[in-house]
């Protein structure tokens, strides 16, 4: 796959996810998550959201860019966030905030996926190894 094919489906899973969490965060907690639904989450399921629609409206923007030091950033920005979100879900799962396998494991899958494929996309920056 090529970067400006992976920077967009980064950019299309981000935007839909922030779309969608931005947007009813209640649904996700409760029927996604399989968490009990409060203000306070939906505060921060928005907040969320809104951050996962910016990151990928950046992505989207960047796709085309040649090598250069600000791509760099970009991607090991993504790599951090993905890398940071990680153990967040499964850690929510151990203390019992969610109760099924399914409300963390297809986003720690999909985690893991995008955090490898910044990792390759990083590797391949021709004048910045």
């Amino acid at each position: 796959m090529q970067r400006k094919t992976f920077l967009t489906l980064t950019s299309c899973i981000a935007v839909a996810i922030g779309t969608f969490v931005l947007v009813a965060p209640e649904v996700m907690i409760e029927n996604v998550k399989s968490a009990v639904p409060s203000e306070s989450a939906n505060v921060m399921a928005r907040t969320v959201g809104i951050l996962l629609i910016t990151v990928g409206i950046l992505d989207f923007l960047v796709r085309n860019h040649e090598d250069s030091p600000t791509l760099r950033a970009v991607l090991i920005a993504n790599l951090v966030l993905q890398i940071g979100i990680m153990p967040i879900d499964p850690m929510a799962y151990a203390s019992g905030v969610y109760k099924t396998l399914a409300s963390w494991l297809p986003n720690s899958i999909l985690h893991l996926m995008l955090a490898a494929g910044f990792v390759y996309y990083l590797s391949l920056q021709r004048h910045f190894r």
